[in-house]
């Protein structure tokens, strides 16, 4: 009785280690399953963040950083005049040009009167000449049915349409003037702020993330392989004995 009891024994704890070891896998697995769940938002999170950085960053560019650089000026469109290629609210940068540098079809911003800051943008359907041979401009709206009453002579000329954003003219409309002395260091600061504290930020969370799966795996052991050896070393000595 004493020798069967003994060699059932090995055979019912041996059950046991075996019953024991899919169970911690399955609560291995179960918790990597809830951090996999609790990552996605975070990710999403991320993703969003990236996206509004790279936004902002692209706004700072066009509206504020290439104009300055390049010495050409933003003027937001005010009127249905040059519609639909150039809606109210559509963001124009116009660079300096001669007047022997625009051709039929240009897009140009020019004086009402020279040397006052009413400007419009139009674009060139006719060229001309004065008595005197000064070259004119023949400008219209796309919109319109008829050519600018007055001709534009080239001290008129602020510029060529370089290039151009729909919507965000307004955000133009707002930073001008002296705002722009401090609107670039401040936009530049901020998206660099913004960029070091995402990446520290990313970098914390995953050391995070790897600490807790080697805490995991530790806790495991104990109870996995180790257990095992344990169980099935301990009858054998029975069994000698």
């Amino acid at each position: 009785m004493t020798t069967l009891d003994a060699v059932s024994r090995p055979s019912d704890e041996r059950t046991d280690s075996v019953t024991d070891a899919p169970a911690a896998a399955s609560r291995s697995g179960n918790r990597r399953s809830a951090e996999e769940r609790v990552s996605v938002p975070r990710m999403l999170l991320t993703a969003l963040s990236w996206a509004v950085l790279a936004l902002v960053a692209l706004l700072a560019v066009v509206v504020v950083i290439v104009p300055l650089v390049s010495g050409s000026k933003p003027y937001t469109v005010l009127t249905g005049s040059m519609v639909p290629q150039y809606s109210p609210g559509t963001l124009v940068v116009v660079k300096p040009a001669d007047i022997s540098e625009i051709g039929l079809g240009d897009v140009i911003t020019y004086q009402l009167e020279s040397g006052k800051p009413d400007v419009v943008t139009h674009r060139v359907v006719g060229i001309g000449a004065a008595a005197d041979g000064e070259p004119l401009l023949i400008t219209r709206g796309d919109a319109n049915d008829a050519d600018d009453a007055d001709p534009v002579r080239g001290v008129q000329i602020v510029g060529k349409l370089w290039y151009s954003v729909p919507y965000i003219g307004w955000i133009n409309s707002v930073v001008t003037g002296e705002a722009r002395a401090w609107a670039l260091p401040v936009v530049v600061a901020g998206l660099f702020v913004y960029g070091i504290v995402t990446i520290v930020t990313g970098v914390r969370d995953r050391r995070r993330a790897q600490a807790a799966l080697t805490r995991g795996t530790r806790r495991e052991q104990p109870g996995g392989i180790g257990r095992d050896v344990a169980e099935e070393t301990h009858p054998a000595g029975d069994s000698d004995a």
